[in-house]
């Protein structure tokens, strides 16, 4: 009888340890399954990009689509520095909020073509002449290709003067650089070497 018991209590600690091992092993599983659930959530997480567009609506999107976006975005950075600064009107503070919006999207080649304006008289001109400048992109030939990226965009001048109003070419080149986003600077880039090639008048009508 002491046998059989010794038995009986050894095939019970068989069990025990059986089942002890039996819960470690499943508790090893889930904390390595718990983890890995985690680090790949984490992963997923830092891929996406939350934008608050002025408190009221909030856009996903994904690292990747930005990537994708890059060309777009290029074009429209080009696009609202163009419009900043040559959309001009006979007001100094216009002129101003204007210009320095262009001088954050661009580097100093931007800034002596600027000076170089102001300097000779234009911006002055413009306001005591009362003419109204506008600017109005045909389009752009980007290469993506190599970096810094080449543009060149091709648009059309409109000043707008009490007794006339003029057309004129504009043709500029520059270079496309990454840069850290901002309020400021939306798309993440600078405007590098800008160039102005053709600025020759198309037409002079004038007005009635």
């Amino acid at each position: 009888m002491v046998f059989k018991s010794l038995q009986n209590i050894e095939s019970a600690f068989k069990a025990i340890r059986w089942t002890m091992l039996a819960v470690v092993a499943a508790c090893t599983l889930i904390a390595i399954y718990a983890v890995s659930s985690a680090h790949q959530m984490v992963a997923r997480e830092r891929e996406k990009i939350y934008v608050l567009d002025k408190g009221k609506s909030l856009i996903l999107a994904l690292s990747q689509d930005l990537q994708q976006n890059r060309p777009v975005e290029a074009r429209d950075h080009v696009r609202m520095f163009h419009e900043c600064f040559f959309t001009l009107s006979p007001d100094n503070e216009a002129i101003n909020q204007n210009l320095r919006r262009a001088l954050f999207l661009s580097d100093k080649s931007v800034y002596r073509y600027y000076t170089d304006l102001a300097e000779s008289g234009y911006y002055k001109q413009l306001m005591s002449t009362n003419t109204r400048q506008y600017v109005f992109i045909d389009s752009m030939a980007c290469d993506f290709e190599s970096y810094p990226y080449s543009v060149v965009t091709y648009a059309r001048q409109v000043i707008v003067r009490p007794s006339t109003t003029t057309i004129r070419h504009l043709v500029t080149t520059c270079e496309l650089s990454n840069a850290v986003r901002s309020d400021n600077n939306p798309h993440g880039f600078i405007i590098e070497r800008f160039n102005v090639k053709n600025n020759e008048d198309i037409s002079t009508q004038r007005r009635r």
